[in-house]
Parts: C-alpha cells; sequence; structure tokens
C-alpha cells in the first residue's frame, strides 16, 4: 500500500490534533519550569534538578538507543506510539495523585523518590513514543509537507500554549502547594488523553522493516552507518553539543529561585514568557518556510543560545528574568524544528526508526551533563556553569560546517 494524497492528509491533520492537544497539556507538565519549581518545593536543590534533567533526556532520548533495535523489527510501530502516549497519561494521574495523598505524611527525600520514578516512567515512555512517531510521520506524510508540518505544528502549539500558559498561571496563584501541582498534573493527563485519539486516527500505510537480532547488532548497524553516512556524524555530533540547551531553563529556575526567591506567581510568568518565545519563532520559521534554509537557522540557534547564557549571566534585575524565558523558548523551538528535521534529511524511509534510535547516541552529553552542571554549580557557583555551557554550544559550529544541509 502506498501513501496517496489523501492519507498523507489525513496523516497530517492528525499529528497536527495530537500536536494541538499535546501543546495544551504541555504547559501543565512543563519540564523547564513547572517540574523544576515543583522539585524545588518539595525541598529539591541543585544535584536534584540535576537528576531530574536526566531522568527527562536520558528516559525520552538516550534510552531510544535500547527500544529502538527492538522497535524496528517491527513493519508497523503505531502499536509503540500508542504504548508510549499511554504510560505517560498514567504517570501523570499517578504524580497528581501521589503529590496530594503523601502531603505532610512523609519526609522530603521519600517524595522525590516519588517524583522521580513517575517522571522516570513518563519520560520512557515518550521513547517509545518518539520512534514510532518520527517512523510513522516520516513514511506517511509526503516530503513536500514537512517542513510546513513542523512549523505549523509549532504556531498551533504556540497559540494554545498561551491558553493554556494562562490556565496554568492561575492554578499555580489560586491554590497552594501541592495541591496547585497536583491540579497540573491531572489537567495534563486528561489533554493527553484526548490527544492520544490523532494517534488512534493515524493510517500507517507503509511497513517500514529492518532486522536487528540484539543490542550488539544494533551497534554493528550504528556503525556501518556512520561509516557509509557522513552526515550522521555530523548530525550526532550536533545534537550532542547543541542539544544541551534544552537543559538550560531548569537551571534558571534554580538561580531564579536562590539568587532573587522568586514564587508560584514568577513560575506562571516565566512559563507565559517562554510561550511568547515559542510563538514568535514558530511564526516566522511557518511565514518562510519555503525560503529559509536548515543550516541559517543553525547558525542562529547558536548565537542566540550564547546570547541567551550571557543575558542571564549578566542581568541584575528580577524584572529582566522574563526576557531570559522569551529568548529560552525562542531558542529551545528553534532546536527542536532544527534537529527533527534534518533527522528525517540524513534518513530515509527503510531506516528512519533505526536513525530515531542512533540519535539516542547523540544525547548521551546532553544527558550527563546536567548532572556535572550540578556538581560545578555546588562547587564554584553559576557563572562557570554557563561560561562552560557557552563553550560547549560554540563547538557546534563544527558539525553544523559539516551538515551543510541547503534544504
Amino acid at each position: 500500500m502506498t501513501v496517496t494524497p489523501q492519507i498523507s492528509r489525513n496523516n497530517f491533520y492528525a499529528f497536527l490534533w495530537h500536536a494541538g492537544f499535546l501543546a495544551f497539556a504541555k504547559n501543565f507538565m512543563d519540564v523547564d519550569t513547572i517540574i523544576p519549581a515543583m522539585i524545588i518545593e518539595s525541598g529539591g536543590g541543585s544535584v536534584h534538578i540535576g537528576i531530574m534533567t536526566v531522568i527527562i533526556l536520558g528516559g525520552s532520548r538516550f534510552t531510544q538507543l535500547f527500544f529502538a533495535p527492538f522497535i524496528s523489527n517491527w513493519a508497523f510501530k503505531k502499536k509503540f506510539m500508542l504504548l508510549g502516549i499511554n504510560l505517560r497519561i498514567v504517570s501523570l494521574f499517578a504524580l497528581g495523585f501521589m503529590l496530594v495523598c503523601l502531603r505532610g505524611k512523609t519526609g522530603a527525600d521519600l517524595l522525590l523518590w516519588f517524583i522521580f520514578i513517575f517522571i522516570t516512567i513518563f519520560s520512557v515512555g515518550g521513547a517509545f513514543t518518539n520512534i514510532g512517531y518520527t517512523d510513522i510521520l516520516g513514511k506517511s506524510v509526503n516530503e513536500n509537507k514537512r517542513k510546513s508540518f513542523f512549523s505549523a505544528k509549532q504556531i498551533i502549539a504556540g497559540l494554545v500554549l498561551i491558553v493554556s500558559a494562562f490556565a496554568a498561571k492561575q492554578i499555580l496563584v489560586k491554590t497552594e502547594y501541592p495541591v496547585n501541582y497536583a491540579w497540573l498534573f491531572v489537567c495534563g493527563a486528561v489533554l493527553l488523553l484526548v490527544a492520544s485519539a490523532g494517534f488512534w486516527k493515524i493510517k500507517e500505510a507503509v511497513p517500514s522493516f529492518m532486522n536487528i537480532s540484539g543490542f550488539k547488532d544494533f551497534l554493528k548497524k550504528l556503525k556501518s552507518e556512520l561509516a557509509r553516512n557522513s552526515k550522521l556524524v555530523s548530525y550526532l555530533g550536533y545534537i550532542n553539543t547543541q542539544g544541551i540547551i534544552v537543559s538550560f531553563l531548569p537551571f534558571v529556575m534554580l538561580y531564579a529561585k536562590e539568587t532573587y526567591f522568586t514564587q508560584s506567581s514568577d513560575t506562571g510568568n516565566f512559563l507565559l514568557y517562554k510561550v511568547i518565545g515559542i510563538v514568535a519563532v514558530s511564526m516566522v520559521v511557518l511565514l518562510a518556510s519555503t525560503k529559509i534554509k536548515y543550516n541559517f537557522l543553525l547558525y542562529l540557534n547558536v548565537f542566540l543560545s550564547v546570547i541567551l547564557i550571557l543575558a542571564t549571566l549578566y542581568i541584575n534585575n528580577e524584572s529582566l528574568l522574563v526576557l531570559i524565558f522569551i529568548l529560552g523558548g525562542l531558542v529551545i523551538t528553534l532546536y527542536n524544528i532544527t534537529m527533527n528535521g534534518l533527522l528525517l534529511e540524513v534518513s530515509d524511509r527503510s531506516n528512519r526508526a533505526l536513525y530515531t534510535g542512533f540519535s539516542g547516541a547523540g544525547h548521551i552529553l546532553p544527558t550527563l551533563f546536567p548532572l556535572t552542571g550540578s556538581w560545578i554549580i555546588n562547587s564554584w557557583g553559576f557563572r562557570p556553569f554557563f561560561m562552560l555551557f557557552i563553550a560547549i554550544i560554540l563547538s557546534s559550529l563544527f558539525f553544523i560546517r559539516k551538515i551543510n544541509c541547503d534544504k
């Protein structure tokens, strides 16, 4: 069976349905503001923020290295995509109920353990979802619609995020810890359940199969593909360096808490302004999707990332923190657009799920760096941490030049 224009259009809108309601849910479980603030209010510090970031990045991306060999052996991968999103729904419900049930009944250490357990389930579910999602999107939506899809996805998500950001802010302000966070997670679970309807509607018309006998065979194929496809090497180098930017905002939350003693109402504001950055960059990329090449976006993202970190380092006014989150939303969104688009360009229909697993190897440094970062902050403070951040991101310029993606 081939991907007809009708099937492609059906899947295009099914993916957008999921993206829209996922965006609505995302603010209620935001990994850059809500979850770090909840952990800090639960008694956590820089080490716990580092662990949280490792779990979120490692669970949803690095573990793809281990899941991809298994999933690649299946011609149709929709079932794994559904399994992943259902794990996320269950973990959010459990996290919300746990916060209420254990309120005042246990110490901070035990509470944090439970939080990390459910965040781990949530993140692992993301790994299952992402492998199937990338494979099905690549083979079920026509190539000439991909950049438009990524841009439309971001602009729709951004507009929905504005509404949900206001809603999340009201919940944070109107109720106290931990009830406010419990409500956020339960609302997120319900919205994610609605978003999963888009996955059920997707028609996976084209099989994609690669026989992998085990993890060792998977590593052999990785070695073979690295030798055959030089752009894969550069792609992995790029996401291993520029990819650390996705872990930056949780540390900004910690910096704001420790330096300016920010409260729940401030967390809501940070979330809202981050969304403004997301909408701004998504609108620009959408309107210029046929004219802007990936190379320009890659270099721009590095430049803006450095500006973001330097601005955080040198601001001396609490009111200016909102500008950091606007720029943070812009930079992280731009990275996600380019990362996902590049993955589709360096892979093809037969190996896309496998390459999604390979991308987990590109997140080794972003996964491990937050723990190193928390140690640096504890030992020497935020300034050396920020400067190391800049050095790693600047090293991504070498890989961008090697990729040289003219699409």
